[in-house]
């Protein structure tokens, strides 16, 4: 007789309510207790029989996973987009949710995802915060260009920002309000605190033994700086769990969604549901790299032929994506190709 138990858990930022389940779909317990370590080590305490256990990702979900992943046959996370199409309900609360978790685990039907191990998630971590200070040195250069503006101050746009031009433009503002002097002094410290606290979070990632290795490999690929080869394997994490290119470029979000209907295929824009970190870097790439990688740039002005800007840079995007792909899954260096006009 098979005795495993299958739980589902909805876990919240101060409660995780529990429903555990017989392969039958007989109720054994459930109920809600705190979402703390204590809480969790006298629940786990009273798992007298083997048990598998299935949760919502969420922003929660990782200390959970990995505080009770050593004591259950087996954890899964499940996709939250996914479990939402499928455990759509008119009544809808913490109880019920897990206990459609559990029998979405019981019957094999779970949409789970994929969740990186502890390590690759604690970098994943220190690059996104390094993310957040490059945004927040933005909203400081923006905020010293708007004073300025309000004040009626001239200043050379391309400069401002440049250690010994400020300097000198601070002295010359003779006329604008003290008050406006050390607000613009506040916006430059902060400028330069954010900026080498993130060249400190890049030079650590990049130096980490750990990834070190791969790092250095993607950066072999003209176009390809520090940032984009820590964002492409933090997020993505074991380059193994993807067989093809089109399952990355789709992860990447560098495609449409698919609207299929009676023989009618719609396509759209590029679909939202996707891995934002990775979109977003290797958009930003794709817009730079052609200025180093000659194959990008014939990729860049095939598609800018046809008219519209914004498909040229996805096309590189996409180009960028299959060049990073070979890189990191066969771990040799790239190797320029001869170009269409070098071959002829």
């Amino acid at each position: 007789m098979n005795t495993m138990h299958h739980i589902g858990l909805d876990i919240h930022k101060k409660t995780i309510a529990f429903c555990c389940k017989k392969v039958d779909g007989t109720i054994v317990d459930r109920g809600i207790i705190p979402a703390t370590r204590s809480s969790l080590t006298q629940w786990l305490q009273q798992r007298k029989q083997p048990w598998a256990a299935a949760m919502e990702a969420t922003m929660f979900t990782g200390w959970v996973y990995d505080f009770m992943l050593p004591h259950c046959q087996a954890l899964k996370v499940a996709h939250p987009q996914m479990l939402k199409a499928i455990t759509t309900a008119k009544k809808k609360n913490d109880r019920d949710d897990a206990e459609r978790i559990a029998d979405l685990l019981r019957c094999n039907l779970l949409p789970e995802c994929y969740i990186a191990p502890a390590e690759v998630r604690d970098l994943r971590r220190v690059l996104r915060y390094r993310n957040l200070l490059v945004r927040e040195a933005v909203k400081m250069k923006n905020k010293t260009s708007g004073l300025l503006m309000e004040v009626g101050a001239p200043y050379d746009k391309q400069r401002l920002h440049r250690k010994g031009y400020f300097a000198g433009l601070i002295d010359q503002l003779d006329f604008v309000p003290d008050s406006v002097i050390q607000l613009l002094k506040i916006c430059r410290m902060n400028i330069e605190t954010f900026d080498q606290l993130q060249n400190q979070l890049t030079q650590a990632l990049v130096e980490h033994p750990d990834i070190a290795q791969r790092v250095q490999l993607l950066m072999t690929i003209p176009g390809v700086g520090k940032v984009s080869a820590l964002t492409w394997i933090l997020e993505i994490g074991d380059i193994s769990r993807f067989s093809r290119i089109s399952q990355l470029v789709s992860y990447c979000g560098l495609c449409s969604a698919q609207n299929q209907s009676a023989g009618k295929d719609k396509r759209g824009p590029i679909s939202k549901k996707r891995n934002k970190h990775l979109q977003t870097i290797l958009v930003e790439a794709a817009k730079i790299a052609p200025r180093w990688n000659r194959q990008l740039a014939e990729v860049h002005e095939r598609e800018l032929c046809r008219g519209h800007r914004n498909r040229a840079t996805l096309a590189v995007a996409r180009k960028l994506v299959a060049y990073m792909f070979a890189v990191d899954r066969t771990g040799e260096p790239f190797i320029m190709q001869a170009t269409e006009q070098q071959a002829a």
